[in-house]
């Protein structure tokens, strides 16, 4: 197996660890076979790729887009590091409101799988960072939505206290304000 795939607090979202090969040249890693993804319950189809570009306490999220443009996401570092946050944000969920958040870094490679159904948000904690998603549907500008990256109602602790926001992002609703379209199935 090129992968490990562990579940977090919330269970829905998942840190992925690729298996690196070095020696004298450098290093190689698979980042993605759809094979061993779906094999370990990722059966997302990606259809667009993103890459960002940021400095030292830039926070960016929380963001997500409405269905049925809904993205799952794929996150890794390729250069710095990151702390990458998920927020459930599925109506009726026993986790709804909750968070989970883990270290991403060039160091590791590791990556953060988020499904449809969770507000996404990463603040940079190095000098510099660059980030790439993965997404499942290709960016609707319409249908995109957020939540304020400091929703006490929430709770993240995130690593920086003034982070560097956009114009958007200082603007975006508390998460009992937000426009919200994804409901809890459960378990059957």
């Amino acid at each position: 197996m090129a992968f490990t795939f562990q579940r977090l607090k919330l269970p829905e979202v998942v840190l992925i660890q690729p298996q690196q090969r070095g020696d004298q040249r450098g290093l190689f890693l698979e980042s993605y076979k759809q094979s061993e993804f779906v094999a370990n319950g990722i059966s997302d189809r990606f259809v667009q790729d993103n890459y960002s570009h940021s400095v030292r306490g830039t926070l960016r999220g929380l963001h997500y887009q409405l269905a049925p443009h809904a993205q799952a996401k794929l996150v890794t570092t390729l250069r710095g590091e990151v702390f990458d946050v998920a927020v459930d944000i599925r109506r009726g969920s026993p986790t709804f409101g909750q968070w989970v958040g883990t270290t991403l870094s060039s160091d590791t490679f590791r990556m953060l799988y988020i499904p449809a159904g969770f507000a996404h948000g990463f603040c940079v904690i190095s000098e510099q960072a660059d980030v790439v998603y993965k997404m499942s549907t290709e960016y609707a500008p319409e249908q995109e939505r957020g939540v304020i990256w400091n929703d006490p109602a929430i709770g993240i602790i995130w690593s920086v206290t003034q982070p560097v926001l956009s114009a958007k992002d200082l603007t975006l609703p508390s998460l009992a304000e937000a426009d919200i379209n994804f409901d809890y199935e459960g378990e059957e």
